[in-house]
């Protein structure tokens, strides 16, 4: 007797909604099975999260499509798929562009999707998300029985609604009427930026973030430029109990040392030459929410004092002002910067250190996450196709090799304009606008090692060779900053450009240098 092949791919799968799987292998398992049922080149899983659509799992597709984010306003075939209950079929001469041209893997050029297939899942009948299937075979799903397909969502829906209820119950052990609550996302909820990436120390980041961000504890989240602190500290405050209340930011860097106070606790009329109306600082604005404080290790030492009396009494005084006013504020802070070492250099106050630092956050480099690098370069892939009114962005396979064997010392921020850059160049090459723009390796311009600079740096200084470490490093980064100004007549930004740093912290090192 000839096997059902509706049953053989169901079977394996109704058996793993009694297991306890990772989410990963849960849907990698899901997506084998739907492969299995209806052989093609690429299958793939996205939840609807608002107005775009996310991929969760994918078979066939380039790996940083599993980083890009598919607005439905900007792709009409997955906006065509979910306005259908059931499956749809494009055909073959169907002139809607469609998300995964140039992104199945194992062909080189310009080589296209053909045939099209999808699926909306829906939970609790509501619309969940899409299974897409995609051949190169234009023939593929002519004769595809689509009942089948309907069948396979059924279950589909089933294994992402176990999937979902097994991890609210790993997050929180919460009556079995809260897993609606994760349906109930309403259309155009402004939503925290998205932490992307799938390797261990970002998992752990994660984690870690859901731990503290139940509680009332300050953090010191550190890291190099680039990393992302400012995202961690979104993502603490939407974990927290906080997330209804405002989250208020503030740079400390790039504020003047004279209205620091003023911005961290507002003034009243007259208090200084300029303040001619009352304003609310950033703690009063944060009250019953979170204020978060970006490069706190910038603060001037008489500003540190008094945000400490703030944290410690949670009381302040705007400027000008002998009133009192009580503020509940959640602090978080960031900074680049050794603030242990500033302590020990007195740079920065010991017991405020302690009282930012409770929980203590350190955010990954790029260069630590792995294959990270191409989840978050598809992202930005999408924003560029989106931004430059292309039909299809991609890497080239040897320009996805480049991405992984780069050290990345700018961190995400680096492969953000890397990304920008290598679009703009690959499609100024072109002498036509293609339907597939695929970025190589000489548009990313990538060096095979880190380059010494184009123009020639002073050696350390030898006057300062008895200095201790900390006091010789100044000197050095003194001297070199002073020359590479003067070449470029005092201009900040070619300046910085040269030096290979963000024009804002070359200001700040400058004025700590005693430069500006």
């Amino acid at each position: 007797m000839t096997a059902n092949p509706l049953l053989t791919a169901l079977i394996p799968l109704v058996a793993d909604l009694a297991r306890e799987l990772p989410e990963a292998e849960r849907y990698r398992r899901l997506l084998q099975a739907l492969r299995q049922l209806l052989p093609c080149d690429a299958v793939a899983l996205l939840r609807l999260d608002g107005e775009q659509l996310v991929p969760l799992a994918v078979l066939g597709l380039s790996v940083d499509t599993l980083g890009r984010r598919f607005k439905l306003s900007e792709h009409p075939r997955l906006q065509a798929l979910l306005s259908q209950r059931g499956p749809t079929r494009f055909a073959t001469d169907c002139e809607l562009p469609d998300p995964y041209d140039g992104l199945v893997e194992g062909h080189r050029g310009h080589l296209q999707v053909h045939d099209c297939l999808g699926c909306p899942l829906y939970v609790q009948d509501q619309p969940w998300g899409l299974l897409t299937l995609d051949s190169l075979d234009p023939a593929s799903f002519g004769s595809v029985d689509l009942d089948n397909l309907q069948a396979f969502a059924s279950l589909a829906a089933a294994t992402v609604m176990a999937n979902e209820r097994i991890s609210l119950l790993q997050r929180r052990a919460e009556d079995e009427h809260q897993l609606a609550e994760i349906y109930k996302q309403a259309a155009g909820q402004q939503r925290p930026r998205e932490l992307i990436g799938q390797s261990a120390v970002h998992k752990q980041l994660q984690q870690e973030i859901a731990l503290v961000g139940d509680s009332e504890l300050s953090v010191l989240i550190s890291g190099a430029t680039g990393v992302g602190k400012e995202l961690v500290a979104e993502a603490i405050h939407a974990a927290s109990p906080r997330a209804a209340r405002p989250l208020i930011s503030l740079n400390c860097a790039a504020l003047p040392d004279n209205l620091v106070e003023s911005e961290l606790f507002g003034h009243v009329r007259g208090a200084f030459t300029g303040a001619h109306n009352e304003r609310r600082g950033k703690f009063e604005l944060a009250d019953g929410g979170t204020l978060f404080l970006d490069e706190v290790g910038e603060l001037p030492l008489v500003a540190q004092a008094k945000l400490l009396r703030v944290l410690q009494s949670g009381q302040l005084q705007r400027v000008g002002s002998d009133r009192e006013q009580r503020v509940n504020v959640r602090v978080l802070a960031a900074t680049n910067r050794d603030l242990a070492e500033e302590v020990r250099a007195g740079r920065f106050r010991a017991d405020l250190y302690h009282r930012l630092s409770v929980y203590p956050l350190k955010v990954p480099t790029l260069h630590e996450r792995g294959r990270d690098v191409l989840l978050l370069a598809g992202y930005f892939l999408e924003e560029n196709r989106a931004r430059l009114g292309l039909r299809s962005l991609r890497l080239s396979s040897e320009a996805q090799k480049a991405l992984l064997a780069h050290d990345w010392p700018g961190n995400v921020r680096e492969l953000e304009h890397l990304i920008g850059r290598a679009a703009l160049k690959a499609l100024s090459a072109c002498n036509e606008r293609p339907r597939i723009l695929s970025i190589d390796t000489r548009a990313l311009d990538l060096p095979d090692s880190q380059p010494s600079a184009p123009n020639p740096t002073p050696s350390a200084p030898t006057e300062h060779n008895s200095l201790p470490l900390r006091e010789a490093l100044d000197a050095y980064q003194k001297q070199l900053i002073s020359q590479t100004l003067a070449r470029h007549q005092h201009k900040w930004s070619p300046a910085a450009r040269e030096l290979g740093i963000d024009r804002a912290n070359l200001i700040r090192l400058a004025r700590r240098l005693g430069l500006n």
